[in-house]
């Protein structure tokens, strides 16, 4: 209450005492400048703690949204990583069987064009041994003969020339022959057309050379026209043995 109207209230009442009102903020303690300053102050620091707090909570927020953004794109790029992986495993797999498919087939096609021309050069020779024998059979019939022509002589020694040069052209391309006189029997590359008894040799020994036989490059094409000895000793294993590994 003002002091005006305390006086004027007495007026009004009558009263000779004049009744002054104590103000009640009297009691309270006045800020002086410094105190003032330095609240202001840490008012000033408690806002510049609560932006900066909110800033950092901000930053981190963001820190952390860019971090999550940055792991997703991490785990795109090593998908697309690993399928581009796998897609070159899977092209060099494929490189791999296409390969190992050209090596089969053109391991196939040689082999087969082997085949076919082992069977050409088989039909040939095949072909060609008649006129061999009857050669053979020609210089022989005409050496048992015995004529002291020295044109016929001369004759019989150019048909055997021929005959051996034929002979070599064949074995070029691997035509072997197979004359096994005195050589063991071989079920395998000789043909027995007949038996003779001799027990001065071992038993089962080709005597006499019918046909000649050959063969076409290790595999017989016409096995030889034999005779084959009887009565003789048994031939020993080692014997027999050496002998296979000399043919071989």
């Amino acid at each position: 209450m003002s002091l005006k109207n305390v006086i004027r209230n007495n007026d009004e009442t009558g009263e000779d005492d004049m009744k002054v009102p104590i103000d009640d903020t009297s009691s309270e303690p006045e800020l002086d400048e410094e105190a003032m300053v330095e609240a202001a102050i840490r008012a000033g620091e408690q806002a510049a703690e609560e932006e900066l707090a909110a800033q950092e909570d901000d930053e981190l927020a963001k820190a952390k949204a860019e971090r999550d953004e940055l792991y997703e794109r991490l785990d795109e790029a090593t998908t697309q990583v690993d399928a581009a992986k796998k897609e070159a495993q899977d092209a060099v797999d494929r490189l791999a069987r296409l390969q190992a498919d050209w090596e089969n087939f053109r391991r196939r096609m040689a082999q087969e064009r082997e085949v076919e021309r082992q069977r050409a050069a088989e039909k040939l020779v095949m072909g060609l041994l008649p006129v061999l024998d009857d050669m053979e059979r020609a210089v022989d019939h005409a050496r048992q003969t015995g004529t002291d022509s020295e044109q016929f002589s001369q004759f019989v020694d150019g048909v055997s020339q021929v005959h051996d040069k034929m002979v070599g052209v064949l074995a070029k391309d691997g035509v072997e022959v197979i004359d096994p006189a005195g050589e063991p029997f071989e079920p395998l590359s000789h043909q027995a057309v007949g038996r003779e008894e001799n027990p001065d040799v071992y038993d089962e020994t080709v005597a006499q050379v019918y046909q000649r036989g050959y063969r076409l490059a290790g595999k017989v094409i016409r096995p030889a026209m034999v005779t084959v000895t009887f009565g003789g000793p048994k031939r020993p294993v080692e014997a027999a043995d050496e002998e296979s590994a000399q043919d071989a």
